[in-house]
């Protein structure tokens, strides 16, 4: 998203784009891991968990192989986020440098102490907050930055939509397992607010997503094209019914799946149409 942003204002480069691609990779394999270890160590993960196996709890992995894939892909992570402040020609040690290095180690520590550490924030009810601001704001604001070397307010619009999708891919999550966080006492905002709230905050996050998308669009003011885009309604409003209508928990597991593929094509399909 951020990238389609720079490219409309004719600020693409195909180096800060790959590194940040990669960089929210590392980061988001990192944070799989780090929940594997840190889930299967407090015992959240048994044998009454739903959705895929964990590597560990299913000994498939050790503790001592898990800890040392989290700290390869810190590493990976850190590298290739500095990388990415090079490639932008960001001046060495400027406020700029200094700010961006900051953010990038609080991504991984915001990704470790999810589930790792004496309190880890995923178990009080943070999680949604934290991954609305690490996989939102600061993944499309720091995109954008990185190429235009400014921020523009507006571009806080699609960066609240690709929040909010990425809040309702946890939120999903979180209601597939909230039997079992319940039994574990593992508080997530979907055990706080109840199973049946927690499907009325998803549908929240998805008109959230595709309002501020739109609010882009009208205060940009471009042209008919650019509001192709909400063909994606469609699908959109498919998935909020089904969800409405699940009454199994294993059921969740595979609109996850849509919903990861369904914020995909919109930020695709977004940028495509301010592009055209």
């Amino acid at each position: 998203m951020g990238s389609f942003i720079a490219w409309k204002e004719h600020f693409f480069n195909w180096k800060i784009f790959i590194l940040a691609i990669a960089t929210t990779l590392f980061l988001q394999i990192l944070s799989n891991l780090a929940n594997d270890y840190g889930d299967s160590i407090s015992g959240k993960d048994n044998d009454e968990r739903l959705g895929p196996v964990r590597a560990v709890q299913s000994g498939e992995i050790s503790l001592t192989e898990m800890k040392r894939m989290i700290f390869i892909f810190c590493l990976f992570s850190l590298i290739s986020g500095i990388l990415l402040i090079f490639v932008s020609h960001i001046r060495v040690f400027s406020l700029s440098f200094f700010i961006l290095l900051f953010l990038g180690l609080v991504a991984i520590w915001a990704a470790l102490s999810y589930t790792i550490g004496k309190n880890p924030y995923g178990y009080s009810g943070w999680g949604d907050l934290s991954v609305f601001i690490f996989f939102g704001l600061f993944s499309v604001l720091g995109t954008y930055f990185l190429y235009v070397k400014s921020i523009s307010p507006e571009i806080l619009f699609p960066a609240i939509s690709v929040g909010s999708f990425s809040v309702g891919v946890l939120n999903l999550n979180n209601m597939r397992d909230y039997a079992n966080d319940k039994t574990t006492g593992k508080r997530t905002l979907v055990v706080k607010m109840g199973a049946g709230k927690a499907k009325y905050y998803h549908v929240f996050l998805l008109i959230l997503a595709v309002v501020n998308s739109l609010a882009f669009i009208i205060l940009n003011q471009t042209g008919w094209t650019s509001y192709l885009f909400l063909v994606m309604i469609i699908p959109i409003i498919t998935h909020a019914k089904r969800i409405i209508q699940i009454q199994e928990p294993v059921m969740f597991d595979g609109e996850l799946r849509k919903l990861a593929l369904i914020a995909l094509a919109f930020s695709v399909l977004f940028g495509i149409c301010i592009n055209i």
